[in-house]
């Protein structure tokens, strides 16, 4: 059962991803390898359709397009980063919660594909005995900050025993969460929705409502004592996690939390160019740095939104950020970012596709897995980014995560 694996239902460029320095810690992003030049695969029709085939073999599924390359990139991944037996990935000497958050984002995504489903099992059972090494059952917040909140959820790195355990960061859940009740979607496990509320009262228990703060309200970063920013990044995709909870359980603390979250950012990070900056410090003072997935959590909060409560205000606020982001975010501006980042942007972006029959989303991710698929891959699969160019576990999953999504119905993204 799927229900045993899962935490015990919580007890009841890569370097300036998050701003100038990384709010991360550096092994967080550090490559797994870098490639030289050799060894990238300039695919042809003819070596990218052997190595479908080879995949089908495998696999058993007639495969082709999209869902073949999801496939053949999330076994190359397993291959290239998973460690038998622990449920976790190549790290020091695990992976930190946010590479791993996206590995289990890849392989939920991957699920979805309806030719890939049946593959699927054992590996989402895999990720939740993973998964369940970075939760703090026991978490004082004392320790680790005053930015905190002090309910159970998921360490940035690998919990004792099996590893430091240590700082929260908020996004981080969020991932988790949003991946969590998917997959409750998909299996039906109870354990699954009660674990994703249980991240939940961990967010909203973390909202920073202070009157000396400015532009009171939004989520911090980390629970980091020297941590003093909230950020569209850990506000937007709370709100999404919120909506989905609400959509499964009827609750509408959900969705006012959900409206109160996106209206926050709304209020504090909204800038004239009708996307969104980084992050806000604890005077209100604005860091206006913009990313591909800011932009991207909002358009999916706001669409998302839409949906919940009919108001037509929140499809029109996604359809603003969604036109000056494609605007903003040309081939080479995405191209120099980790794939992390695209991969959050097109998800949300394709979601609002869907409901507006708008055809940019799928178009734009496609053109990119494509160009990374002839330029960026190496003899066996694995993608690499950056300059030099190196693989890491992050890059990897987003990569798997754009080819699955592009096979899956836009229905299963939230």
């Amino acid at each position: 059962m799927l229900a045993a694996a899962i935490l015990p239902a919580c007890a009841a460029t890569a370097s300036a991803a998050h701003g100038n320095p990384s709010r991360y810690p550096a092994g967080a992003t550090r490559p797994a390898f870098v490639a030289r030049g050799a060894h990238l695969r300039h695919a042809s029709p003819t070596r990218a359709g052997a190595s479908a085939r080879k995949s089908r073999k495998k696999a058993k599924p007639a495969l082709r397009g999209n869902p073949a390359r999801a496939l053949l990139a999330f076994q190359a991944m397993q291959k290239g980063y998973y460690v038998l037996g622990s449920g976790l990935y190549k790290g020091e000497p695990f992976s930190y919660l946010w590479p791993f958050s996206q590995a289990l984002a890849a392989t939920v995504s991957v699920a979805n594909v309806p030719a890939l489903r049946p593959l699927m099992t054992r590996e989402l059972k895999a990720r939740m005995v993973g998964l369940r090494s970075y939760f703090d059952q026991s978490n004082s917040g004392a320790p680790e900050g005053i930015y905190t909140s002090t309910l159970p959820a998921f360490d940035g790195t690998a919990a004792p025993p099996v590893g430091p355990g240590g700082a929260k960061y908020y996004d981080d859940n969020d991932w988790i969460g949003i991946e969590l009740a998917r997959m409750y979607r998909l299996t039906r496990e109870p354990a699954l929705l009660t674990s994703a509320e249980a991240i939940m009262a961990f967010e909203m228990e973390g909202w920073q409502s202070s009157p000396e703060l400015g532009c009171s309200g939004g989520l911090p970063f980390s629970n980091l004592t020297e941590n003093t920013d909230r950020n569209t990044i850990t506000t937007a995709p709370a709100a999404e996690l919120a909506v989905q909870l609400y959509k499964l359980t009827g609750n509408q603390t959900y969705l006012q939390f959900a409206i109160q979250a996106y209206e926050w950012v709304r209020t504090c990070l909204l800038l004239p160019s009708q996307m969104y900056a980084d992050h806000l410090n604890r005077r209100g003072i604005v860091e206006p740095h913009l990313y591909s997935y800011t932009q991207g959590v909002m358009i999916g909060a706001g669409t998302l939104l839409y949906q919940a409560t009919g108001n037509g205000a929140f499809l029109y606020e996604a359809r603003q950020t969604a036109a000056a982001a494609l605007a903003y975010f040309t081939p080479e501006r995405l191209g120099a970012e980790n794939p992390f980042f695209p991969s959050i942007y097109f998800r949300n972006l394709m979601y609002l596709d869907a409901v507006t029959h708008d055809p940019p989303g799928p178009r734009v991710a496609q053109a990119y897995v494509d160009y990374a698929w002839s330029h960026l891959r190496l003899s066996n699969d694995l993608f690499v980014a950056g300059s030099p160019p190196s693989g890491q576990l992050l890059v990897q999953a987003a990569i798997v995560q754009i080819y699955a999504l592009l096979s899956s119905p836009p229905s299963t993204y939230f």
